[in-house]
Formats: structure tokens, C-alpha cells, sequence
């Protein structure tokens, strides 16, 4: 077997030859053939071999072969052999995401800046393109992809199905209707990787870790669907809890609920754009309030313990990490954000008043001379929690945000797991380099996925 990246030129002929410069063809141990097959993602079309002397490694292909084989567009891409009479050109990766507000400058919405992010950092060594399930022609078992081209200009080609496919569909109404599930099962079938499968909701990932006793360690309690009576020995039990949807994100629908046996229930919640603070002499006033808000709603509540998490300023701290599987299959830590909450929050986000520091900074506020242990420590735990969701899992994974609270003795906890984590902790003037990291593993992995790498990487 041979990889190694080419420089892939096309030529007008119509006849289906390929051109191998010399040093090329000897590493492809092509000298002496005649003929070969030429693949791209799942297109393979039988060409003429040719080698012409020129030094470096370059490819040429002719027009009509470039049109039966769907290569999308020069430059710099991996060639790989495994068998002789077989090469492939690539890896043909795939973006799958969408967005309902769509232009031509910005097929994505929202998310076009980040898909050009990621195919930018690619173009010198995959096909990297973006795609919409309605791009999908499964008959034929091609993709009208959405490439970049210098400038950031977008251009559409249509391709072979990809080798991988990186799932960003950007909620979770996207995804979860017939259509979607059936297209993440087809492309399953097909063997080709597709990650990551689905969001999570919060009780799925309990669920998945509740016989694994390495990552029960560093999990609340937490309840799917309680009962009153199960809030509320919950309340007696731990005297502060979090009650939230299992299917929310942003921090929208949450209460903290606290118990004072001398003086009642408190619940805090955000209303429009202001905290609100309630004191109930009795529990089922609490969740009288509580049903009139939700109703039946309550039914896809989870309840979890709380923990008493770092504070700077009298406000908590909690920890995004942003995690990663590499180009050697290994769960790694791209990047964390520590996330502070706004006075009188029930959570840290942003838009609920909380603001965003450096774990340097802000451990180093409050453990002082140990903050260094504590961050390797949390860090090293985050890795495991990563092993242990993907060894529960049954489909592929390649990145996950862990929401982490470290607490006044230095314990680690892990509140949330979210399979397709926002990258707003990237914004962060220290932390933009740590979001350029994470793109790098995202191009890496999905080399690690396909056959683009080398055979003592597999």
C-alpha cells in the first residue's frame, strides 16, 4: 500500500488516460502497467496508464475520464494504492447540515462560516465539501456538493458519495423525522462512516453510563420523568437541585430548586430576560407553579442533583470542554472555556448574563497554587467520561462537549454531554487557537476514518 499527496492537473483529451510523473509511479509501483482503475469515493472507472518524466508527484487526468470518475477539482489531494491495479484519489469527504434562511453567498445560513472554515483547512488534502439532504440523488449515488473555491466562492459539482460523512444538521427537528433517520441508516448500510449519529438528550446519556462504574464516579444523581415524591426526597436528600428538559440547550426551561427545612422551598428560573427568584412555604406549592407553567410538558423533565460547583465573585463556575477523536482514533481535549454566571443565574450561559474566561484564569482565582493539578486532572477525566460514552454507544462518535463543574474540594462532575457541541467558547480572543485545533481534528479524523492513512495508524 501507498499514500501520499499529489498534485492533480487535468488535460483535454477525451479518451480515459491518466499521467504519472515518474517518482510517482515508482511509489505507486505503476511502471509497466497498461491499465488501472481509477476510484473516487465510491466511482471506479478503468483508465489507460501513462508516465511522462517530470520530477515531484503529479497527476494528469483526462477530460473524460475526470467526467466518468466526477473528480471535482484540482490541486493538492491524496493518492492511495492498495491493490495494483487500483487507486484512489481523495479522501471524498461530505458536511451534512442545513439551515431554513439560505442564500447563494451563504447556503447555510448561519453555519456557512464555520463549513468554510473547515473546508478551507481541507483543500490541500482531501475533496472537502458541504451538502444538504436534498443534494442526496440515491439512485445514482451521487451528491450535488457545495465546494469553495479560491476566494470563497462557492461552486456546486456533483460527486460520488463521499467516504465520510461529518453530521452537522443543526437541530434537533432536523434530524429526527423519517427521512433524516432513514438517510443516516442508508449511508450505514453502505459502509460508509457517518458521525456524529444524532443529538443527545439529557437522560440518554445517563442512560448509556449507568452501568459503567469508571464514569458513575463523576455523575449526579439524576432522575428521568420524577415524580413529586421522587423531587422531593431529592430535596430533603441533597437540598439543591436542577430541574430541566431532557431535549433543551441554551439553558431555556431550567430551575434550580433549593430547600431550607426552616424556610421552604426557593426556585430560581429565567423569565423573558430577567431572573426570578420564588419562596414556597410548602413543596406543593412548588410544583403547583411548576404544572401551570409546563403542564404535561414536566413529563420530559429530568431532575439532578446540584452541586456545590467553584465560585469567583459569589457566582458559579462551570467548564465547556470541547472534545475530539484525532487522526489516530484518541479522544482529546481541543479546547475549554470556563463559563461564569451572571449574578442571581440559574445557569452559566451567555445570553443568561454569564461571561466566558480562560480554565487558567479562572482556576487560577480559586485553587491558586494547585490550579494547575486541578486542570490536568479534569482534563484527564474528561478523556475517560469520552471513552466511556463512545464504549455505550452504538454508533460513531468523533466529538463530543462536555459540560464539567469541578466543586470547592477539586471533585470533577460531568452535568451534560452534547453529541454536536456549539462553538461559541471559541470566540474567545485566548481561545481562537484552540478553535483552529478543533477543525484540525475534525480533517484528521475523518482521514482516520477513510482509508487515507497509513497502514501503522489503522
Amino acid at each position: 500500500m501507498s499514500l501520499t499527496i499529489c498534485n492533480v492537473h487535468f488535460t483535454q483529451q477525451s479518451e480515459p488516460i491518466v499521467w504519472f510523473s515518474s517518482p510517482l509511479a515508482k511509489l505507486l509501483r505503476l511502471r509497466g502497467r497498461k491499465s488501472v482503475n481509477v476510484k473516487l469515493g465510491r466511482e471506479t472507472i478503468p483508465a489507460t496508464v501513462r508516465t511522462i518524466k517530470k520530477g515531484g508527484h503529479h497527476v494528469y487526468l483526462s477530460a473524460g475520464l475526470r467526467r466518468s470518475v466526477r473528480i471535482p477539482k484540482s490541486g493538492h489531494v491524496y493518492v492511495y494504492n492498495e491493490d495494483e491495479g487500483e487507486i484512489q484519489f481523495g479522501p471524498l469527504i461530505g458536511v451534512l447540515t442545513d439551515s431554513r434562511i439560505r442564500s447563494s453567498a451563504s447556503p447555510f445560513g448561519e453555519r456557512t462560516e464555520f463549513v468554510k472554515q473547515l473546508l478551507r483547512l481541507g483543500q490541500r488534502r482531501a475533496y472537502f465539501f458541504a451538502f444538504t439532504p436534498r443534494d442526496i440523488n440515491w439512485q445514482q449515488e451521487t451528491v450535488h456538493g457545495w465546494f469553495l473555491e479560491s476566494g470563497g466562492v462557492w461552486s456546486r459539482r456533483v460527486v460520488p458519495f463521499p467516504d465520510v460523512v461529518y453530521n452537522r444538521l443543526p437541530s434537533r427537528k432536523a434530524e429526527t423525522g423519517l427521512q433524516l433517520t432513514s438517510l443516516r441508516e442508508r449511508f450505514v448500510r453502505k459502509r460508509i462512516p457517518f458521525f456524529n449519529w444524532s443529538f443527545f438528550n439529557k437522560s440518554d446519556v445517563y442512560k448509556l453510563l449507568d452501568n459503567d462504574p469508571e464514569a458513575l464516579r463523576h455523575l449526579p444523581e439524576s432522575i428521568n420523568n420524577p415524580t413529586s415524591g421522587r423531587i422531593r426526597e431529592m430535596l430533603e436528600k441533597h437540598h439543591f437541585l436542577y430541574y430541566k428538559p431532557s431535549a433543551g440547550s441554551l439553558g431555556i426551561g431550567i430551575y434550580r430548586l433549593t430547600y431550607h427545612p426552616r424556610r421552604g422551598y426557593f426556585v430560581r428560573y429565567r423569565r423573558n430576560s430577567e431572573n426570578v427568584l420564588l419562596r414556597f412555604s410548602h413543596f406543593d406549592g412548588l410544583m403547583r407553579m411548576l404544572r401551570a407553567r409546563h403542564g404535561s410538558g414536566l413529563n420530559h423533565y429530568v431532575v439532578q442533583q446540584g452541586i456545590r460547583l467553584v465560585e469567583i465573585e459569589n457566582c458559579p463556575i462551570d467548564f465547556r470542554f470541547h472534545m475530539h477523536k484525532d487522526g489516530e482514533n484518541r479522544w482529546v481535549v481541543a479546547g475549554i472555556g470556563a463559563k461564569k454566571a451572571g449574578r442571581g443565574s440559574v445557569t452559566t450561559h451567555i445570553k443568561n448574563g454569564g461571561s466566558l474566561m480562560t480554565p487558567e484564569l479562572a482556576l487560577g482565582r480559586i485553587f491558586v497554587d494547585r490550579s494547575d493539578d486541578v486542570l490536568k486532572e479534569a482534563k484527564e477525566i474528561a478523556v475517560k467520561l469520552s471513552e466511556a460514552i463512545e464504549r455505550n454507544y452504538s454508533h460513531t462518535l468523533g466529538e463530543l462537549g462536555l459540560d464539567i463543574g469541578i466543586d470547592r474540594d477539586g471533585s470533577v462532575w460531568m452535568f451534560e454531554a452534547n453529541a454536536k457541541p456549539g462553538r461559541s467558547i471559541f470566540k474567545h480572543p485566548a481561545l481562537k487557537e484552540q478553535g483552529r485545533a478543533s477543525l484540525e481534528y475534525i480533517l484528521d479524523h475523518c482521514l482516520y476514518l477513510s482509508k487515507f492513512r497509513k497502514k501503522e495508524d489503522s
